[in-house]
């Protein structure tokens, strides 16, 4: 679905005063991301954006909980309402740009871990990784494959925030080809669950609108 459909949804539907504002931000990212085509490091961040606008919650007694806690959390909810949309996805673009981004070493944190001298060896951890990515693909377990493919644009998401990356830069062209056409698919799924399931809590925004 495109951000204009959702954002007509969206008006059609009586939703709680803060679920509205939380997806009318994630719609207003996700048309940003729609007209970065010609800039995939623009594209991505407002489609991380607009992802994150989803699930980000009230800040107060969170704080404690890791960024990719909240997240899995989060996941664990969309699954529970809509697990066939989500697995066709996956299943659709697992030969394609998933099983692509789960490959790339580049975006595997204990890649960048094993780089900086914190530990010995990544190769371990990356093959299991992958394996279980395939496992849970085979057996439907598409929580658990959300999960590896979230880590992986997660660590993307870090190299682009953290300045980590050149912009325009032609080294991580491959990684950002592929968590743009992954996230430009599932941002929408994830927009739409949440519009269909409006009395389920999906949290408090962190940053209220205050008049």
């Amino acid at each position: 679905m495109t951000n204009i459909q959702l954002s007509r949804k969206l008006k059609a539907l009586n939703l709680p005063e803060t679920l509205t504002i939380r997806l009318h931000r994630a719609i207003s990212w996700l048309k940003s991301a729609e007209k970065q085509e010609g800039n995939l490091d623009m594209k991505f961040l407002s489609l991380w954006i607009a992802c994150n606008a989803c699930y980000a919650v009230d800040l107060n007694g969170m704080s404690s909980k890791p960024e990719k806690a909240k997240l899995r959390d989060f996941t664990s909810s969309l699954v529970q309402f809509d697990r066939t949309r989500l697995y066709n996805l996956f299943w659709e673009k697992y030969s394609g740009p998933v099983r692509v981004l789960i490959e790339n070493k580049f975006v595997f944190e204990k890649f960048w871990e094993y780089n900086r001298g914190e530990i010995d060896d990544y190769l371990p951890a990356f093959n299991k990784s992958i394996a279980t990515a395939l496992n849970c693909l085979s057996k439907e377990n598409i929580e658990g494959l959300l999960e590896i493919v979230l880590e992986r644009l997660y660590t993307l998401r870090n190299s682009l925030v953290h300045g980590g990356s050149t912009h325009g830069s032609k080294l991580n062209r491959a990684q950002l080809r592929d968590a743009c056409n992954i996230m430009q698919l599932l941002v929408p799924i994830i927009i739409d669950i949440m519009l269909e399931n409006g009395d389920h809590n999906w949290g408090e925004i962190a940053y209220p609108v205050v008049k």
